[in-house]
């Protein structure tokens, strides 16, 4: 990685890698994307690394988001809306200082189940209207009830530009 990361940054640029860029040592100037949990995010923002925080746990948006009796498939796992408003992207076991480094987070989405856009669609709506609210930092998920009744109110607005939405929440 810390051959690579030289040729990298002599083209003017930089590197970012999953959080198996941990192993063996992280080059100098690579950020990290923290996706096998927030272990590796901590890990690269206490050695001064910035950190796209993008979990399994919260942030995988090809995962289930309601039954899956219900649900078109999916890979697997389960990613509901209300544990996506309930993510955190800067952990508490982060200083002040350190926590500057975490740049913020990340929703993934692996199309080997995907074969359509109204699809996509579906997978990430509305999910990422939960995780922007937490990426803008005005989510509260003591007050989910509140976000609930919010996002539901904006199923017109959706229905009216033809997306493609789960409606999980309503069940």
């Amino acid at each position: 990685m810390q051959r690579i990361e030289k040729f990298v940054n002599r083209k003017g640029k930089k590197i970012i890698g999953w959080d198996e860029i941990l192993e063996g040592g992280l080059a100098p100037n690579a950020a990290v994307m923290s996706w096998r949990g927030t272990e590796g995010g901590i890990a690269a923002a206490k050695q001064e690394h910035f950190v796209v925080m993008s979990p399994v746990s919260h942030c995988y948006f090809d995962y289930y988001q309601g039954d899956s009796k219900t649900e078109p498939l999916a890979i697997g796992g389960f990613t509901p809306i209300e544990k996506v408003y309930a993510f955190e992207p800067t952990p508490k076991e982060l200083s002040k200082e350190e926590a500057k480094y975490i740049l913020g987070g990340q929703a993934n989405l692996w199309t080997e189940y995907i074969d359509t856009p109204e699809k996509v669609e579906y997978m990430i709506f509305p999910r990422m209207i939960a995780l922007s609210e937490v990426l803008w930092g005005t989510s509260n998920p003591g007050k989910y009830d509140d976000f609930k009744n919010r996002l539901i109110k904006q199923f017109k607005s959706l229905d009216a530009k033809g997306i493609n939405y789960s409606k999980a929440i309503l069940k």
